[in-house]
């Protein structure tokens, strides 16, 4: 077990070099990328938003309603007296009570299975996504969303609006922000370095919902944008341009989820955005475009007008330039807003608050001088404790702390003040591994077995004990990982790379140090 192979002795060299070269920027100007620091180290903005549910499910009832008005519209056609949302229900009065039966069949189609992970996990693998309420005599349909829809409406939207959100902020060079889920109705953001809270907000806040409806010049829009307006016409604020108020055609001609590509350029001395759609929404936009040169068209972002260029042609290469009073910050925020997508729900922000670099400085320092005492006890401890042998399992404690941080930063991880913590475990269980083997090597060199066979046996035999140790910590740290959140997984990272790191170092590079002594000196009798 004492001798090495050549290649065996290249490769543990390079992994322990490879450590100390990502590492070394953390200590030295050396170009190369260090530590990602956490906003508890680093200062930043901590925000939490509060998402509409409210709003969706009245959106997603809205919806239903409407399907059920195409439904009874088809041949032959079932007349309604009423066709409202109220409250949390769809209630739909059939004028004929011949109609009754009918109008229920037509509309059990609107019941479709959910088969999300939610109705999985309670056993409701059938769980459909409305009931029916049927009163005969009032000639009336109650469509309500059940309790599973309701649960996968409140799911879903918070996962996509934690991925969009985390599209928005990563797409501004901002390193590692931390969003996850807060509770039911809540989404936690914290963005390390940034300590302007506003401009996170600005930036998650808006909901980014594009449309391109063509414009109106023969309505009249008054002067404070309230008049009367035929079918099918909308009236809109309009953002920083001429006219306050313009009438727009209600239905869009593309939708903003047809872009695939939206970013600012400089083109003829102003700031614009550039976009790009899909295949489908490139064919609906060239269509439109050819059929109405010479209109105008307005680009509409959450209802307010950004921007109404005329039709000078047909645009059939499914790309343009939104033009408008931007300059490079307002340009590139709203490219971000649609490449990212829009927001499912509302965001209203309910805390924000600034965690100054200050305070994060004050942390670091006392993170490190607890880094630092553990280190020198344990170092103490083993130099008292296993004399020459200590001073290997020292060796390997420095190359195990310079290996993690090495980790961190090739994987540009965050490190926060609980990975501190992590660390700190570490420095203790990687002699601990060191420990259980000079114990046993002790033990078979008072048996009576020579240097070189007591050392081999007492890595042999403390293999299994220190595998089992490090695997059931490694599990724990995966665990921790996947289910916790913020700085609860800074300290699964820092302990799952420290458990990984002591292993190689405590029982790979101790075990090379010692046998290159031992091939070295030939020792009679073991120092410890």
């Amino acid at each position: 077990m004492l001798y090495f192979a050549p290649w065996k002795i290249a490769l543990i060299l390079a992994v322990s070099l490879l450590g100390i070269w990502y590492a070394a920027p953390n200590f030295s100007p050396v170009p190369g990328q260090t530590v990602n620091l956490g906003l508890d180290l680093r200062g930043g903005s901590h925000l939490v938003f509060e998402v509409d549910l409210e709003g969706v499910r009245e959106e997603r009832l809205t919806g239903l309603s409407q399907e059920a008005n195409v439904l009874l519209r088809q041949q032959p056609n079932i007349p309604v007296a009423a066709n409202a949302v109220i409250g949390n229900e769809v209630v739909i009065r059939v004028a004929r009570d011949d109609d009754m039966e009918e109008a229920f069949t037509r509309l059990q189609s609107l019941s479709r299975p959910i088969g999300d992970s939610t109705a999985a996990l309670t056993g409701a693998l059938s769980a459909r996504n409305v009931s029916f309420v049927r009163e005969d005599e009032e000639r009336t349909i109650r469509i309500n969303l059940t309790d599973a829809a309701l649960v996968d409406i409140r799911d879903r939207t918070l996962s996509q609006s934690i991925e969009v959100i985390r599209r928005r902020i990563d797409a501004t060079g901002t390193t590692e922000p931390s969003i996850t889920r807060q509770g039911d109705e809540r989404i936690l953001v914290q963005v390390p370095g940034e300590d302007d809270p506003q401009s996170i907000i600005r930036l998650v806040g808006t909901t980014a919902v594009m449309t391109f409806h063509l414009v109106r010049e023969d309505v009249a829009v008054g002067a404070d944008g309230q008049a009367r307006t035929p079918p099918g016409v909308m009236i809109l604020q309009q953002e920083n341009l001429s006219e306050p108020y313009i009438a727009v055609e209600r239905r869009a001609m593309v939708q903003g989820e047809n872009l695939t590509y939206a970013g600012s350029t400089f083109q003829e001395g102003r700031w614009v955005v550039e976009f790009r759609f899909d295949t489908a929404g490139a064919a609906a936009f060239g269509r439109v475009t050819a059929q109405n040169v010479g209109r105008r068209f307005a680009v509409v972002l959450d209802d307010v007008v950004i921007s109404s260029p005329v039709i000078l042609g047909p645009i059939l290469g499914g790309s343009g330039v939104i033009q408008g009073s931007f300059d490079a910050e307002s340009a590139n925020e709203l490219a971000v807003l649609l490449q990212a997508g829009a927001l499912p729900a509302d965001l209203t922000v309910v805390e924000q608050r600034s965690v100054g670099p200050g305070l994060g400085q004050d942390s670091i320092d006392k993170g490190t001088i607890a880094v630092v005492i553990g280190f020198i006890g344990v170092i103490v401890f083993m130099l008292a404790a296993y004399s020459l042998f200590g001073v290997f399992s020292n060796i390997a404690l420095m190359l195990n702390v310079t290996l993690i941080l090495g980790a961190l930063s090739g994987l540009q991880a965050t490190l926060t003040l609980p990975g501190i913590a992590g660390i700190i475990l570490t420095i203790g269980m990687a002699v601990d591994a060191n420990v259980l083997i000079y114990e046993r090597i002790r033990e078979e060199s008072k048996n009576g077995r020579t240097p070189a066979n007591a050392i081999e046996r007492g890595y042999s035999e403390a293999l299994s004990a220190i595998l089992d140790a490090n695997i059931t910590t490694l599990i724990a740290a995966g665990v921790l990982y996947m289910l916790g959140a913020g700085p609860v997984r800074g300290f699964a990272v820092t302990l799952g790379i420290g458990i990984l790191t002591s292993v190689f170092t405590a029982f790979v590079f101790s075990r090379l140090l010692i046998a290159m002594w031992v091939k070295g000196l030939k020792p009679k009798k073991l120092p410890i």
